[in-house]
């Protein structure tokens, strides 16, 4: 007999079809989608909604056995326009057995970096890392063991323009679905923002707003906080502004010097942004303005 922990990780890596979906909200819209789904033996193992009351939207994620509607999907999508035609949706059905291509971008700081390829070498985060790209070269041989390509475009303060047009490049040739910045020290240009809008995720060295921008636990320590944290969010051309996904904190006293609140500040950092990723790759985020809907 097999143990326990087999059985779990057959149970979590099991293909499924993710649904999601936003729209005004208004009477009727979960029976109209559990009708659909039930119609075609759908076998439905998560279903989350939200309707929140500030903007009058609604939020909807079901996940679906993938082996209980594989044969119907072009079917379900067809009929299921017709319903988001109705209620006015923006929707989707998300295969998980089609891998997401991420990029992780990275520094001098190793510790995020690290923690993302060792999570997905485990099997944690269910993706596809097609590509680091750091403007140092200092993180090559870690990321080498993992076989994956390092690319190292330096971004010189005297031809930032330059270095930024190749990183446009690189990632216009890579084609990610998502961006991820573990500790990536530069401010990417308004046009590479865009054009990953909610695609792109951010881990910044503090409890957001606290503390934007350069050198946070240096300020939180001249403070004297008592609480340090992580704050992930999606990446806008306002720089540590982005909808926040992941958030931590930590304790902190009198005791602790800055190197103290960087040495614990970095596991926040961690767990944080790890959260964030797993949460966007699972489509469990939604993006409402300036905030966050979340199925946790």
């Amino acid at each position: 007999m097999l143990p326990f922990f087999f059985w779990v990780g057959v149970m979590k890596a099991a293909h499924r079809y993710i649904l999601t979906l936003t729209c005004p909200d208004r009477v009727g819209i979960v029976a109209q989608v559990s009708e659909l789904i039930a119609s075609v033996k759908g076998w439905v193992t998560e279903a989350n909604y939200h309707s929140d009351q500030e903007t009058k939207q609604f939020f909807m994620r079901n996940e679906i056995r993938g082996d209980s509607i594989s044969d119907q999907v072009d079917a379900f999508k067809t009929r299921f326009s017709d319903i988001a035609a109705e209620f006015n949706m923006q929707w989707a059905l998300h295969d998980t057995a089609e891998k997401q291509r991420v990029v992780l971008f990275a520094s001098k700081a190793s510790h995020c970096l690290n923690d993302l390829l060792h999570r997905w070498h485990n099997g944690e985060l269910d993706c596809m890392i097609s590509a680091v790209i750091s403007n140092h070269e200092s993180l090559r041989r870690m990321v080498d063991w993992y076989d994956i390509p390092f690319e190292c475009i330096p971004i010189l303060p005297e031809a930032k323009a330059t270095g930024f047009d190749q990183v446009a490049q690189a990632l216009t040739r890579l084609q990610p679905d998502a961006v991820v910045l573990a500790r990536y020290m530069q401010v990417l240009p308004t046009s590479i923002c865009e054009t990953f809008s909610g695609r792109m995720i951010n881990i910044h060295h503090s409890f957001l707003p606290s503390f934007m921008g350069a050198n946070p636990y240096q300020r939180a320590f001249e403070r004297g906080v008592k609480l340090i944290g992580a704050t992930s969010h999606y990446v806008t051309e306002d720089l540590d502004e982005g909808p926040i996904i992941e958030q931590d904190v930590s304790r902190v006293s009198h005791r602790h010097e800055t190197k103290d609140l960087i040495r614990l500040g970095k596991d926040i950092e961690r767990v944080v942004l790890a959260r964030a990723v797993r949460q966007h790759l699972e489509h469990r985020v939604f993006i409402s303005g300036n905030k966050t809907v979340i199925f946790d």
